[in-house]
């Protein structure tokens, strides 16, 4: 009973604390009539235009410079001159607000700009022309406003809008031909069916012959069949109440609110969107399987070096994979990338991908990406859900890679993309043109010697144009590859042989009996352009002499969901490889802390005994062993010696105040761990011990 209760504290002065992203969950809304007067006029200025996914994310802020940021940040998704000083849209935009809020509050008691006529004012500007039926005889007064409309936003060449005094006084709304009626336009409207269009219409002709046809429709020409208002008007008008929302991605206001822990506020205001792609490949040298990723930013800044005449870019990458909240890895790398001026119309053309990878364990997850670039200031994110299967013996087969290149390098170098001698060169957007070599590669496990004799894969690719679209097929017969358990297999498609498309790959393993035994999928698109601008790629290249790194990645991981067999199996591993690596040792003298290996904890602990920048870690690993064997004294000594290095580390403190209690010194054990509930009061265990040593020192 006391070994257990010894391990149990332990276990908690062991504990390695995680890097964990704030922000990811949402915060509670505010209200908007909570938030600050210059908060809530931002809402109001921006009422008509805001997406309600910014708007939520806005009102989960909690600070007013978080909201100062997001401000910013707002305007600039919408800057159609993002390289110049100033902001058109958001110039035309306060103008329009300022002149709603001037000239339309008249005979209305609400602001300017929540009027009808301010509301259409704001979103289409001013109108080409305006038609007034102020003074006509038998007409309330009316407006039309004229409208050049913007196709890319899904508006129509012309079209009118219309306002009037409902009954001849207030503020102008605006008038539907369908729920108003061209009979409200009408002083004198009695006597006539409210169905009858058509006399209605025939009326206002009388009075105002080019209100007529508005009275019907707010699109000239469209002129209704027996006088009745088309559906067409109220499509209309959806239409312009979203056209200033067109083109806005809010993905950057929810990336705001998760990343606002992490990326610093210099970057925050300059998000850039980007496309990514991911593969999982099991390694056929380490036999671990692989996350590969490649995130292209849709835009890059640059700057010029010019003691060395180049152009250059400097990204620092974030790599993790989670499980909800919980990180099981997370690493972060830089990539700076240097080119000579000749390379940079093609760098401006094609843009650039980031690429990397990195060991997985077994499991489902996100992958989450966080690229910055120092230069300019940006930050794009890129998520995916993923799966990384469990090693099995039934076949399988991994969603194949498509690639538009590839590239030899040696077996022994490890880098994104790379299966055995090759390094396939993918596009994250897999779009070709008819001058590319597809490269279709997809890799299958759990083959036995009967199935590799007679089994074979399937690719099947289809169009998506319907019952006219291209079909083709290929056969791969895995024979054709020495025998392993698992094995890649690939298919070189010449893109030019599809007519352009988006295309549907499903690729089977099947067997001598054409049963299917497991399939996947892909998609693809052969586009019409003579040449496709692909990406230029940079990565890094590992040596085999540094594998060992994979290995101590994948035992943290396993440690951290307790799958603690495969983590000791890693940790040995990437040990056995690298034996000085020092950082290693401590990690791996940690977890055999923790799954109480004490005496396997000091001998590789030997190692770091001179090394001047571990002695902390030496000390307090060291301590904590001997703590476990129950050697209170020798454990003291060791912790002692950590503490004067570093006296405010919570695990060392726990673990030398109840190495104190377990010696009988009960005052120092006190101290000491009074020391650590200083440091963080939400122990309940050490607050405990603490407890019960104050009770025993009361009865003394």
């Amino acid at each position: 009973m006391k070994s257990r209760k010894i391990w149990r504290l332990v276990l908690i002065v062991t504990m390695v604390s995680l890097v964990v992203i704030n922000n990811l969950a949402f915060s509670p809304k505010i209200k908007e009539k909570d938030l600050p007067k210059k908060y809530q006029d931002f809402l109001d200025l921006v009422a008509y235009i805001i997406l309600p996914e910014e708007k939520e994310v806005f009102l989960q802020l909690t600070t007013n410079r978080d909201r100062d940021l997001f401000i910013e940040s707002f305007w600039k998704q919408r800057d159609p001159t993002p390289g110049t000083p100033q902001n058109e849209f958001k110039e035309e935009h306060i103008r329009r607000f300022n002149y709603a809020n001037k000239f339309f509050k008249r005979n209305s008691p609400r602001a300017g700009w929540k009027t009808d006529m301010g509301r259409f004012y704001i979103i289409l500007g001013p109108p080409t022309s305006i038609e007034r039926f102020e003074g006509t005889l038998g007409i309330y007064p009316t407006q039309v406003w004229y409208y050049y409309g913007d196709p890319a936003k899904g508006l129509p060449t012309h079209f009118a809008l219309v306002f009037f005094q409902r009954g001849g006084a207030g503020e102008y709304r605006l008038y539907d031909p369908l729920s108003d009626g061209p009979g409200a336009l009408l002083v004198n409207s009695h006597g006539i069916a409210p169905e009858d269009y058509e006399t209605f219409y025939e009326k206002i002709r009388e009075l105002a012959p080019t209100l007529a046809d508005v009275s019907l429709t707010r699109i000239p020409g469209d002129f209704p069949y027996n006088y009745q208002p088309s559906p067409r008007n109220t499509i209309l008008l959806a239409d312009i109440l979203k056209s200033p929302k067109k083109n806005i991605n809010p993905s950057y206001a929810t990336h705001f609110l998760e990343y606002k822990g992490l990326v610093s506020t210099e970057y925050m205001t300059n998000y850039v969107e980007s496309i990514g792609a991911v593969a999982v490949i099991d390694d056929p040298i380490m036999g671990v399987p692989f996350v590969h990723f490649s995130v292209s930013p849709k835009k890059i800044s640059l700057d010029y070096y010019e003691p060395k005449d180049q152009y250059f870019c400097n990204f620092t990458l974030n790599a993790s994979l989670r499980q909800g909240d919980k990180i099981l890895l997370q690493y972060q790398r830089n990539f700076p990338f240097y080119f000579d001026p000749e390379q940079l119309p093609r760098i401006r053309g094609n843009g650039l991908a980031i690429e990397d990878s990195f060991p997985g364990i077994e499991g489902q997850y996100k992958l989450m990406v966080l690229l910055q670039n120092s230069i300019g200031k940006e930050f794009c994110v890129y998520e995916e859900n993923i799966v990384i299967p469990p090693s099995s013996s039934s076949p399988r087969l991994s969603p194949p890679l498509l690639a538009y290149k590839t590239q030899t390098y040696e077996q022994e170098i490890h880098i994104p993309f790379k299966i055995l001698q090759e390094k396939y060169i993918i596009d994250p957007a897999n779009t070709f043109s008819a001058q590319d070599t597809i490269w279709m590669v997809t890799q299958v496990s759990g083959l036995n010697q009967e199935l590799w004799t007679q089994g074979k894969i399937k690719v099947i690719i289809n169009g998506l144009k319907g019952k006219e679209a291209f079909q083709k097929s290929y056969n791969i017969f895995l024979n054709a590859y020495p025998f392993r358990r698992s094995i890649f297999v690939s298919q070189v498609i010449e893109a030019s042989e599809f007519p352009p498309d988006y295309y549907a790959a499903s690729i089977q393993l099947v067997d001598q009996n054409d049963r299917i035994l497991a399939k996947t999928k892909a998609n693809f698109i052969v586009s019409p352009m003579k040449a496709i601008s692909h990406p230029i790629t940079h990565s890094k290249a590992l040596p085999a002499t540094r594998n060992f790194l994979y290995f101590f990645m994948q035992a943290q991981a396993y440690e951290k969901v307790g799958i603690l067999d495969k983590a000791q199996a890693a940790y040995q591993r990437g040990f056995s490889l690298n034996p000085n690596y020092l950082e290693g040792i401590v990690f791996y003298a940690n977890f055999l802390n923790k799954t109480q290996r004490f005496d396997e904890c000091l001998d590789i602990l030997s190692r770091l005994k001179e090394e001047e920048r571990f002695r902390f870690q030496y000390h307090l690993l060291r301590g904590q062993a001997l703590m476990g064997k129950g050697l209170y004294g020798e454990a003291i000594r060791e912790l002692e010696e950590g503490n004067q290095i570093y006296n405010s580390d919570q695990s060392l403190l726990n673990s030398l105040g109840y190495c104190y209690y377990q010696s009988g010194q009960l005052e120092k054990a006190l101290e000491v761990l009074q020391a650590s509930l200083k440091l963080n009061p939400k122990q309940n265990d050490i607050q405990s011990l603490v407890n019960e040593i104050e009770n025993t020192l009361k009865k003394k």
